[in-house]
């Protein structure tokens, strides 16, 4: 595969911030590893129709042949885990006279934030919804926890709305505070609190300085109306927008969030973007700076995917260019890769320092490491892989099946089921990835 020319770092940074280059520069390394060229992992595609049936088992199980009622990923899904709590908010605010864009600004406010809050737990931590006294851990617990959150005011600096992200309230956020919200105790530890407060309090601050996209209420909800401003009005008066706006104003809106310890080029801090050593060895000689970098944006991916549903399902808007989006490049997703043998860590790669208990064969690294990279960027390929063969074992095209409704039904829900079958004490990883609360 031949790298995209570009004529200097600041153009290196601006497509790097593209989806685009999501698959371009994962499918480098892809290459890569087709030729036994990466050196953290094996490849192995002959398993890949073994990943593919065993996903479409877990298909058939939960919805039989009714594709058609496989929902979107996203995190509307966490948030009704055990019960409908989205549908019931929408009807007392229908029901008060809320009309329907002031209805999707506040799903896109909560949405947001809930996804920001969604980086790994740990296998330790749960919240236990006082309502059902139902308990729930890791997406679903904090997806739970974050809508008790949004119904009590806590991002909200307007009390006769409380109902609403904005700057103020972003700004008042501390770690004891979420950490309250959150029933976090030396008994009920979570990992990344710190992390994922500081991207609380960084969002005010973008909301801020992000007039354009945001409005003078700093509110993400607001992107409601930015979207509309550069919408094409369709026949019956439906709106319909290129997801390439609704990303664009994610990368650039939500760019001060993310760590100032983020990879930079040119002086643009790039954010969910990492070298990979496998490419910078394999680089041509004379090779453009920022070469070696890789792109994923899995957090605002995962954004894009939660805010797309409430666009669509309320406000009836269409989106085009939705197969740029790319497979998200997490641990359940990658997970499923390497409990079911397509990817296998090379045998003695890494250190023993990385394997804080020898006995369980789990390596425990951070999301800079070089082995993660290979591995979240294999992930992404891999996804439209399994994909392909899943629709293929299916016998169902991509508009039948698509990769938002794979992720949902099949990849990252198999990640899940594989782990808990293979390490039914934690249900954690293959691979665990230490969880700052900003990546994952």
């Amino acid at each position: 595969m031949n790298p995209i020319t570009l004529d200097s770092p600041a153009q290196t940074a601006a497509y790097l911030r593209t989806l685009p280059a999501i698959r371009e520069r994962c499918g480098r390394v892809h290459a890569l590893a087709q030729k036994g060229e990466l050196e953290y992992f094996e490849y192995h595609p002959e398993k890949e129709r073994d990943a593919a049936a065993f996903c479409v088992e877990i298909i058939k199980r939960d919805f039989g042949t009714n594709f058609a009622a496989i929902p979107p990923h996203g995190r509307w899904r966490h948030l009704d885990a055990g019960r409908p709590r989205v549908g019931p908010l929408i009807g007392r605010w229908r029901a008060v006279g809320t009309d329907s864009r002031e209805i999707t600004r506040r799903l896109l406010d909560l949405f947001l934030v809930s996804v920001l809050l969604d980086a790994g737990a740990g296998s330790a931590w749960a919240y236990t919804e006082p309502e059902s006294g139902q308990a729930f851990a890791r997406s679903e617990g904090l997806g739970v926890a974050s809508v008790a959150m949004f119904e009590k005011g806590f991002f909200s600096g307007d009390p006769a709305r409380p109902h609403q992200v904005d700057a103020e309230g972003l700004a008042k956020i501390t770690a004891p505070r979420v950490a309250e919200a959150m029933q976090v105790s030396e008994a009920n530890p979570m990992v990344g609190l710190e992390g994922r407060t500081s991207l609380l309090v960084n969002l005010s601050k973008a909301l801020k300085a992000n007039e354009t996209y945001f409005g003078t209420s700093a509110r993400p909800g607001n992107l409601v109306d930015f979207l509309e401003a550069g919408a094409i009005q369709a026949e019956g008066g439906k709106r319909r927008v290129h997801v390439f706006a609704l990303w664009t104003a994610l990368i650039d809106g939500l760019a001060p969030i993310w760590p100032a310890t983020r990879t930079t080029l040119a002086g643009i801090s790039l954010g969910d973007v990492w070298p990979c050593n496998a490419l910078k060895k394999h680089s041509p000689a004379g090779a453009a700076e920022g070469d070696e970098l890789v792109p994923f944006h899995k957090l605002t991916g995962w954004i894009t995917y939660s805010l797309l549903e409430p666009l669509e399902k309320v406000l009836g808007w269409s989106f085009e260019g939705t197969e740029h989006l790319t497979g998200l490049p997490e641990y359940r997703n990658g997970g499923l890769l390497v409990d079911l043998g397509v990817l296998t860590l090379r045998p003695g790669v890494l250190d023993a320092s990385l394997y804080p208990d020898p006995n369980s064969g789990i390596p425990r690294l951070p999301p800079s490491h070089p082995a993660i990279v290979e591995w979240r960027a294999m992930t992404v390929i891999e996804l439209d892989r399994i994909a392909d063969e899943i629709r293929k074992q299916l016998g169902l095209t991509r508009e039948q099946l698509t990769l938002a409704q794979v992720l949902e039904s099949a990849t990252w829900k198999g990640g899940r089921e594989i782990a808990k079958q293979k390490r039914p004490a934690t249900g954690g990883p293959p691979i665990d990835i230490e969880s700052d609360g900003t990546v994952f």
